[in-house]
């Protein structure tokens, strides 16, 4: 492997010297070579040690070095932004020397974790592109019996360029696998604790040795977690460990058999992990740190899951997100899913063991609002069809080894200092939100449950710009005395407590859900309006660009994630008053994660229920009455074509109690009961929810 290494690089050094290429092919080529040698000799720099004892100053210079030629500043310049390769090269040329380049930069994580293979297959793959390059422009001149190589201005065959990008994928796509699932189930390949685990992180320098992008953000947070009282680390760090043991007592699902858990996080939040980790490690769980995908092959998203620095731009990753068009098709998928049997079929006994994801949150940055290029590489109708296959099947392999019905999780959300000036204010309020009182949520809760519990269907209106008006309907409970529709969700697996839900029936869910504006997954949706027949998407647009098509397809892309409809997975009233008063006090309802915002209003869940894969768990409320609501007539296709009957995502989207005119539950009967009128809860037994709103 070192050899290989070593020969790719000799080669890639002999590039500048070349210069047979048009000067514009050229110049590429001798950029990307120059990223290509930066990262070996960051690689071998850390390998003589000293990544341990350069200075701040040395560290935050070579963390921008890295990261410099995508940040925001440099971006409109830079072969990795598909709108200036086009520029330069052409449509398809642009693209794919744009999607290439991307591809090469995730080897910045690889050079600090030392992972030859990950650097020898890219460097490769650029190499034999260049080669191409060099082959198409070399003729051969015969002139009497002399002959001689010149070069020209031909270039190599689109299409030949797309065949080798797709065979490095299909060649290399189980040794990314593998490298992939060795990061999130194997405690051996647990890079990220170990070196938590030996780190003094009193000294910030810390945050460059993982690789990440690095900003003043993560700098203040990390300042700031060092500096807090240990009773407040060990109060948060409590919260979050015990909330994930309790999920597992709640749903009755024996955490004994569990010996891992997954930790993401964002870079700052070290002080709080480190501790939870001891916890967990009391429990009988070993925590791996699972790093976020870094290799758009590897499912790198704008959306982290797993552990994180900044992002260099969020505009970078957005671009990028379907690079998969070089390659998607039924024969790479065929092949990768091939692949991902083969790999979890290797780790099948650590897959076994996981429990679940334990997840920090962070919230307070700016929201993004992407700017949408007809130079980014998108999917086809056929390539979406075929991702979509891809994930259904995925999800349903990994639920073989990692039984949903076994597994649990936990999110908890806290906020960084880009929030601004509030910072420790909104930090403070929210270890307040985190540790509310369980005991008067679910006395409250249950007081709304029993009067959902009559009803045939639940009307939800809107009022002022929010023009909601929609109807979702309720399972028949055979035995109310025993039985219940809604779960009394407390602080456990989703943190701060305070939320009743259901999933509901499709059949007779009509009407339209309406937020004027609302944050989901990082972005922006203005003006978001989504119709429902029979429970399922009819109709949607939102008014985020000037032209009705792009916004249509911004949302089937980020929320019916290429899908033609989905269903109303959920539908749950939020309770907690106490989050939503504070965030209209601090003015921070613009950047409420919505771990928190889904608490503060009634909300609906786009794509599969609470209970995906876990239907026939049998749990129970508090007070005893065994939870039936657990799947809707999509999920029930389970029991006879599983592909029909899960979409892999689930998005909530809530409407907060001042833009609500009305919950109303109407029984079979015709009876109404009333449980929010003007934003105001006004069923008996709840007074309590209404006090944060008085004070």
């Amino acid at each position: 492997m070192l050899e290989r290494l070593e020969l790719s690089m000799e080669r890639i050094k002999e590039i500048k010297s070349e210069k047979k290429l048009q000067q514009k092919y050229q110049v590429y080529f001798e950029t990307v070579a120059d990223f290509l040698l930066q990262i070996e000799e960051n690689r071998q720099w850390i390998l003589a040690g000293k990544l341990q004892t350069a200075s701040l100053e040395e560290l935050e210079a070579g963390n921008y070095k890295l990261y410099e030629d995508i940040l925001p500043a440099n971006y409109e310049n830079s072969y990795a932004n598909p709108r200036y390769a086009v520029g330069v090269f052409g449509k398809e040329m642009g693209q794919f020397l744009s999607a290439l380049y991307a591809e090469v930069r995730s080897l910045i994580v690889a050079s600090f974790e030392n992972d030859i293979h990950s650097i020898i297959i890219r460097t490769e793959l650029f190499l034999e592109i260049y080669g191409m390059f060099m082959d198409a422009c070399e003729e051969i001149q015969v002139e009497g019996e002399e002959t001689k190589v010149v070069y020209t201005d031909k270039l190599p065959d689109f299409t030949s360029l797309k065949e080798t990008y797709f065979w490095f994928a299909c060649d290399y796509i189980e040794d990314i696998l593998e490298k992939e699932v060795t990061a999130q189930f194997d405690p051996a390949g647990n890079w990220a604790g170990k070196l938590l685990d030996n780190t003094d992180i009193s000294d910030i320098r810390y945050l460059y040795y993982y690789g990440e992008y690095v900003t003043e953000n993560e700098k203040a947070l990390a300042i700031y977690m060092n500096n807090l009282p240990e009773e407040k680390i060990v109060t948060m760090a409590d919260t979050y460990t015990e909330g994930y043991r309790r999920g597992f007592e709640a749903t009755q699902k024996d955490i004994s058999i569990k010996k891992t858990v997954d930790v993401y996080y964002v870079l700052g939040m070290e002080r709080m992990v480190k501790k939870a980790m001891e916890n967990f490690r009391k429990l009988g769980l070993e925590p791996i740190l699972y790093r976020a995908p870094a290799s758009f092959l590897a499912g790198r998203k704008m959306y982290k899951n797993g552990y994180s620095g900044a992002n260099a731009n969020k505009q970078f990753e957005y671009d990028h997100e379907y690079d998969s068009a070089l390659y998607l098709n039924t024969k790479f998928t065929s092949r990768k899913l091939e692949a991902y049997k083969s790999v979890l079929e290797l780790k099948k006994a650590e897959c076994a063991v996981m429990g679940g994801p334990a997840v920090i949150e962070e919230f307070g940055e700016t929201p993004f609002v992407p700017v949408p290029k007809k130079e980014n590489l998108k999917l086809d109708e056929h390539k979406q069809k075929t991702q979509v296959e891809y994930q259904s099947k995925a999800r349903e392999l990994l639920n073989q080894y990692v039984k949903g019905e076994e597994r649990s999780f936990t999110i908890i959300a806290f906020p960084t200092p880009a929030i601004g000036d509030k910072f420790v204010e909104v930090f403070d309020e929210t270890i307040k939100l985190n540790t509310l009182d369980n005991e008067l949520y679910t006395r409250c809760q249950q007081t709304i449950i029993d009067a959902l519990d009559q009803a045939e269907y639940v009307r939800i209106k809107g009022c002022g710009r929010n023009h909601t008006d929609l109807c979702v309907a309720m399972w028949k409970l055979e035995n109310p005395e025993t039985q219940t529709n809604f779960e009394n969700c407390v602080a456990d697996v989703n943190i701060p407590v305070g939320e009743v839900f259901t999933s509901p029936r499709l059949t007779g869910t009509n009407g339209v859900l309406h937020v004027p504006k609302v944050f989901l997954h990082g972005l922006e949706y203005h003006e978001l309006e989504i119709t429902f027949k029979d429970g399922m998407i009819f109709e949607y647009n939102c008014k985020n660009f000037e032209d009705e098509a792009e916004n249509k397809k911004f949302i089937k892309e980020k929320l019916l994630v290429n899908r033609d409809t989905l269903p109303l997975g959920e539908f749950a009233i939020g309770t907690n008053t106490t989050a939503f008063v504070a965030a209209k006090r601090l003015e921070i309802e613009d950047v409420l994660p919505i771990l928190i915002a889904e608490k503060t209003g009634p909300h609906f869940a786009i794509g599969d229920t609470c209970y995906s894969m876990e239907e026939d768990v049998v749990s129970y409320n508090p007070n005893g009455k065994q939870i039936m609501a657990k799947e809707n007539e999509m999920s029930e296709l389970r029991k006879t074509d599983m592909s029909k009957a899960y979409f892999q995502c689930h998005t909530d989207i809530t409407i907060p109690y001042d833009e609500l005119s009305e919950i109303t539950a109407v029984t079979e009967d015709g009876k109404e009961v009333a449980i929010i009128q003007n934003g105001r809860f006004v069923l008996e037994g709840v007074e309590a929810l209404n006090e944060p709103f008085e004070k």
